[in-house]
C-alpha cells in the first residue's frame, strides 16, 4: 500500500441488528471516495445469531469467545472472496458499548484476519477513542463528511442510519475537513430497529416487520407515545451522546399489553419522534435527510419520520449511496485514515477533548508485527 494516493479498502460491518456481515471495496486516500466497487452480504444463521445474542451485554466469559468464532469465521468466509483490497477494516460485533464505565468490546480478532487474509487489518477503532475521554460512537461520521462532499451538498444536511440503534450525522459540506470545529455533529438518537425486531421475534417468531408490513397496520397509542418520549432523560442530554443496543429494554414492558401491529407501531412511532428530538439538537436545521441502515426499509417508520420532521426525508439511495453497505464502507473508509495516521473522531462526533486517531494495525507474518495506530 503507497503512502499517499488512493487504495482499495475492503470494510466490513456486523451491526446490531445481527442479521449479518456486509463487506464492500471502496477506493479511496482517507480524504476523499473516488469510487465504489464489489460489495456483498453472508447472514448469521439462526443458531449463530443466538449465539451472538447470548453475548449482548458481556465483554468476557465463553458466550464472548463463542461469539467471537462466529464473527471470525464469518468474516473470513466473506472476505475471502474479494480480490485486490489492500487493506481491511474490520469493526468486530459489539456486545456491550457502556461510555460511562468507558468501556467497550467487539467480538473478533483483527490479526487473525489478517493472516486468513494475508493482507493488513485495521481494527478495534473505538478504544482509543474511549481511552481519551471519547463516547467511542458513531464512527461512520467522518465519512458521511466525505459523501456529503461527493454528493454536492450545499448546505447542512443529515445522515441518519437507523440500525439496532439510531444515530444521525449532522454535516457542514463547507467545512475544511471533518475535525474542524463545527463541521460535525453526531450521536445517538434512541432506540433504531432493535426494540421492533425484539417484539417480532419475542411474538411472532420473525426477525423484522418486513417492509413496515405491522407498523401501516397498527395503530399508535398516543398516551404509550408520549410516556416513552417524555420520560427517558437521555433525550434531554446534550450531543453527542451514544447508547447500547439494550438500553430502553423497558419500551417492551410499556407496550406488552398491546396488540401486534398496535405495539409494533407504536414502538416505531416512538422511534421517530426520538429521531425529531435529535434532529432538534442540530447546530441548524438540516436542507435534507438521507436515510441508510435497515429502518429505512420500513415504509411505515419513514412515513412516521417523514411527518415530525421539517426537511425532506429520503432513502439514501437518492443520493446514489448504497444504503445496506455503507457502514461497511465507513470502516473502510477509516482503515485508511488510521494507516494514514488522520483523525477517525473529534469532539462533535464522539465528545473526545480533541481530534484523535483509532485503531489497531494488524500485518499478516509474512509482512510485519502487529503494530498500534501512531507507531
Amino acid at each position: 500500500m503507497s503512502d499517499t494516493g488512493p487504495v482499495w479498502a475492503l470494510g466490513a460491518m456486523s451491526g446490531t441488528s445481527l442479521d449479518g456481515v456486509d463487506a464492500a471495496m471502496i477506493l479511496t486516500d482517507g480524504t476523499t471516495v473516488f469510487d465504489f466497487a464489489d460489495t456483498a452480504y453472508r447472514a448469521y444463521s439462526s443458531a449463530e445469531r443466538e449465539t451472538l445474542r447470548a453475548a449482548l451485554g458481556k465483554w468476557d466469559g465463553p458466550e464472548v469467545a463463542a461469539a467471537a468464532e462466529v464473527v471470525e469465521t464469518a468474516h473470513a468466509e466473506l472476505l475471502s472472496g474479494f480480490s485486490g483490497a489492500e487493506l481491511v477494516g474490520f469493526h468486530g460485533q459489539t456486545t456491550v458499548h457502556r461510555p460511562d464505565h468507558a468501556h467497550t468490546h467487539q467480538a473478533g480478532n483483527g490479526a487473525l484476519l489478517a493472516e486468513v487474509l494475508d493482507t493488513p487489518v485495521v481494527w478495534d477503532f473505538r478504544s482509543n477513542d474511549m481511552a481519551l475521554g471519547g463516547q467511542g460512537a458513531p464512527l461512520a461520521p467522518f465519512y458521511h463528511f466525505a459523501l456529503a462532499r461527493r454528493a454536492k451538498a450545499k448546505g447542512p444536511c443529515v445522515f441518519l442510519n437507523i440500525g439496532g440503534v439510531a444515530n444521525l450525522t449532522w454535516v457542514d459540506p463547507s467545512a475544511r475537513a471533518p475535525e474542524s470545529p463545527g463541521a460535525l455533529l453526531a450521536f445517538d438518537t434512541g432506540p433504531g430497529n432493535a426494540r421492533i425486531d425484539d417484539l417480532m421475534t419475542s411474538r411472532l417468531g420473525q426477525r423484522m416487520d418486513r417492509d413496515g408490513a405491522l407498523t401501516l397496520a397498527g395503530n399508535v397509542d398516543t398516551g404509550i407515545l408520549e410516556h416513552l418520549l417524555t420520560k427517558e432523560r437521555f433525550f434531554r442530554r446534550i450531543p453527542p451522546k451514544s447508547l447500547d443496543r439494550d438500553d430502553f429494554s423497558d419500551w417492551a414492558a410499556a407496550v406488552a399489553d398491546l396488540p401486534d401491529a398496535d405495539a409494533v407501531a407504536t414502538l416505531a412511532a416512538a422511534t421517530a419522534g426520538a429521531i425529531a428530538k435529535g434532529i432538534a439538537q442540530c447546530p441548524s436545521p438540516p436542507e435534507r435527510i438521507w436515510v441508510t441502515g435497515g429502518g429505512r426499509h420500513n415504509t411505515g417508520l419513514m412515513e412516521m419520520l417523514a411527518a415530525v420532521v421539517d426537511c425532506p426525508v429520503a432513502p439514501v439511495e437518492e443520493a446514489g449511496f448504497d444504503g445496506d453497505m455503507l457502514e461497511a464502507q465507513a470502516f473502510a473508509y477509516l482503515a485508511v485514515r488510521v494507516m494514514r495516521g488522520l483523525p477517525t473522531s473529534a469532539p462533535g462526533t464522539t465528545r473526545v477533548p480533541a481530534p484523535v486517531g483509532g485503531g489497531q494495525i494488524s500485518r499478516p507474518s509474512g509482512i510485519g508485527k502487529i503494530v498500534s495506530a501512531g507507531e
